[in-house]
């Protein structure tokens, strides 16, 4: 399964805007190294994956350290992430409203359907990836990841959160974020999206087949407040050699799932 091209530090630095503290940015980077490596980096790893001196190196990790972001680890491992990388992930569950057992059920949802399973929410006005249930078996496409906010116009869950919008704040959502097109299948042109949103709106489903990434299939169903409005969407993924022979049960498993959060959304205080 291919992805999406990444950019390059070039790509990077060229669209960087003035004013960012490049010591920052560094200690961002090293941070994200260390998440990225499990449990337990060397500094001279860091060093050759930042591309820094291990002088620099050295001086973030024991910044980071010192902050409570990273820990140093014993026998030798190297470098961890500290603790209070936790409380910050928490806080941001928080704020996009995942609690517990919404994680819960999307993983028994995951279990059910035999598919990686996502949740999302509308943050401001961005559709973002607030929850991800997977395994070995049944892996998250990548880059769908917690926090991936992009390509609504191109997947099942994006579709589903931009039928529930107005027409004049989804025209607005679409020409500040683009379609671009991502795969041969995706949907580029505003008339046709439409056409396909006022269906989503009415089924209360979303499809996509190869229109965000190539070999890969996605549903979605909404998920609504009590005010019976839509605030969120679970969605599934799977191969799309499979899909053919899975839709109706991934479809009954995401509109069963969409309901039951729908109905723990409803009953919490407001």
């Amino acid at each position: 399964m291919s992805v999406p091209a990444q950019p390059t530090p070039a790509d990077r630095n060229a669209e960087e805007p003035s004013g960012l503290i490049g010591s920052a940015q560094r200690a961002l980077r090293v941070l994200e190294i260390v998440a990225g490596a499990g449990d337990g980096i060397a500094a001279k790893a860091v060093a050759r994956r930042a591309g820094y001196k291990l002088s620099t190196t050295y001086h973030l990790l024991n910044t980071l350290v010192h902050e409570g972001y990273l820990i140093r680890l014993g026998h030798g491992r190297g470098f961890g992430l500290g603790y209070k990388i936790g409380g910050l992930h928490e806080s941001l569950l928080g704020e996009l409203d995942v609690g517990r057992e919404l994680r819960d059920g999307l993983h028994k949802l995951h279990l059910r359907a035999g598919a990686a399973a996502y949740y999302t929410v509308f943050r401001d006005t961005e559709v973002v990836v607030a929850a991800v249930a997977d395994s070995p078996e049944f892996p998250r496409a990548q880059p769908l990841d917690f926090g991936f906010h992009e390509a609504a116009h191109a997947t099942a869950f994006g579709k589903v959160m931009l039928a529930s919008l107005p027409a004049k704040q989804r025209r607005e959502y679409l020409t500040s974020a683009g379609m671009p097109r991502l795969t041969a299948h995706t949907t580029v042109r505003s008339p046709d999206l439409e056409t396909e949103l006022q269906a989503v709106a009415h089924s209360g489903m979303a499809l996509e087949i190869e229109e965000f990434l190539p070999e890969l299939a996605c549903l979605s169903a909404p998920v609504l407040d009590a005010a019976q409005n839509v605030t969120g969407a679970v969605a599934f993924s799977v191969p799309a050699e499979q899909f053919a022979s899975r839709r109706w049960h991934l479809e009954r498993a995401a509109r069963a799932g969409a309901a039951r959060f729908s109905r723990l959304l409803a009953a919490k205080p407001s």
